[in-house]
């Protein structure tokens, strides 16, 4: 299935099928009890998500967010679990779906523990360029949202993305 940008593959709580991401990046919000929502994972091509629910099925916990055009294939979750108890190999492919997720959230905290707020924006903007050049993360993402990824707030994020610029 194709889906645009910003269309809703799943919503946080409901239940269904898993997915996997052939092309495209896709963005995980959770809204929080408040109402507010939260930026808290970003998918790119080749993952399955939701990565919770790899093992064992369970609701989603956030909402799926197409942040490009992305290509996505629905995996029945009746299938899904019946090739994981019949076929050993189907573990290992988990085991290195979840090494190469846990390798990204890594490099996200690296992104994370930068000492300045410019070098936590620069390499955030690095990591995207990976995967969505020639555009850029403003083109993707609203300030606000490079906030929650980086830790800093909308403000702060607007007066570094305005000093790039001036800088360029």
């Amino acid at each position: 299935m194709l889906l645009h940008k910003g269309e809703t593959l799943f919503r946080q709580g409901e239940t269904g099928d898993l997915f996997h991401v052939n092309s495209g990046m896709l963005k995980i919000m959770r809204i929080h009890e408040d109402g507010n929502p939260f930026l808290v994972n970003i998918i790119v091509a080749g993952e399955t998500i939701p990565h919770h629910s790899l093992i064992s099925p369970m609701p989603y916990h956030g909402t799926a967010i197409a942040l490009v055009s992305s290509e996505i294939e629905r995996i029945s979750p009746e299938r899904w679990y019946d090739e994981l108890d019949r076929d050993a190999a189907k573990s290992k492919e988990i085991a290195l779906l979840l090494q190469s997720k846990l390798r990204m959230m890594q490099q996200r905290i690296d992104q994370l523990t930068q000492v300045t707020p410019a070098d936590k924006l620069v390499k955030l903007q690095q990591w995207f360029q990976s995967y969505i050049a020639p555009q850029t993360i403003t083109d993707i993402l609203t300030q606000d949202e490079i906030g929650q990824l980086i830790g800093l707030r909308r403000e702060t994020v607007n007066r570094l993305l305005r000093e790039q610029a001036r800088n360029a």
